[in-house]
């Protein structure tokens, strides 16, 4: 999910990083051409065997241009999905996903100074600083809280990755506040996702994360396939709705992949729909 096109660098190619040539392409329309290759792939093998490859690229042009909060970005989000996606090694998620994460810091500081200091602040404070953003700031603070999101994602075990899901809880809905309809709403997936990582009797807020996963839906016109897989996964499963749940992942198995920007991650839904559908009665 998310913009990829300031990764652009990438389609120049290593002879090209040699002689420095790239930089001025990073943000120009070349970017929109690795977007569509990455994101309109319907076969997740070859992206996988591919984006090791491109994390090195990035991150040789990231250390070429340091000050670049358009690369750090995409940067964040490119290690953010291969680490939380793509590897097995849960120990190698994790390192992968803190360099997301530091990524996202980098970039976030650079469009925003304050935020260079937040990682020592508390959660009020955090909080108060983040109303100080505004629309300009939404690349970096998606990139900024997508990149914790998937470190967290990987280190669910550890107890203080657990303490610091309220943080970016409150960087998403800030998110929200200043652009609903960024990615197509799939802010509000990631909402609805923590809305329902607890059940009701342990704090859990399941009307919430129904509304979000609705509204996610709704502003993705249904072709973000992934929001429904979620929806049945965290919300379906939790309630103990089979009806809802079978009907979600039914409808995902029987949509069309292809959609603009989004096929890669519809084949994976559809992958996962019928793993979960093919365990719904056991489960229910």
């Amino acid at each position: 999910m998310g913009d990829w096109r300031q990764l652009a660098a990438i389609g120049c190619l290593v002879p090209a990083l040699a002689m420095g040539g790239c930089a001025s392409l990073i943000g120009n329309r070349a970017a929109d051409t690795l977007s569509a290759a990455v994101l309109n792939q319907d076969d997740p093998g070859i992206v996988e065997s591919g984006l090791p490859a491109y994390l090195l690229i990035v991150d040789g042009f990231v250390a070429q241009d340091p000050e670049n909060a358009g690369l750090l970005a995409g940067g964040a989000q490119l290690y953010a999905l291969y680490g939380s996606r793509f590897e097995p090694d849960q120990d190698h998620a994790a390192v992968l996903t803190e360099k997301a994460r530091r990524y996202g810091q980098r970039a976030l500081c650079l469009e925003h100074e304050p935020a260079c200091r937040w990682a020592t602040l508390s959660y009020e404070p955090f909080v108060a600083e983040l109303a100080t953003l505004t629309k300009r700031h939404t690349d970096a603070l998606y990139a900024y809280a997508v990149s914790w999101l998937s470190h967290l994602s990987v280190t669910s075990s550890d107890w203080t990755a657990v303490a610091e899901l309220p943080w970016v809880q409150a960087a998403l809905e800030r998110l929200l506040e200043l652009d609903e309809q960024y990615d197509d709403g799939g802010v509000h997936t990631y909402l609805g996702i923590l809305n329902s990582l607890r059940p009701p009797a342990l704090g859990g807020r399941p009307d919430v994360a129904k509304a979000h996963f609705e509204r996610s839906i709704e502003l993705s016109a249904g072709l973000d396939l992934s929001t429904k897989v979620e929806y049945a996964r965290r919300y379906a499963r939790m309630m103990f709705d089979q009806e809802l749940h079978d009907r979600l992942l039914e409808e995902v198995i029987a949509a069309p992949t292809q959609a603009p920007g989004r096929t890669l991650f519809n084949v994976l839904a559809k992958r996962d729909a019928a793993e979960l559908l093919e365990t719904s009665t056991e489960y229910f």
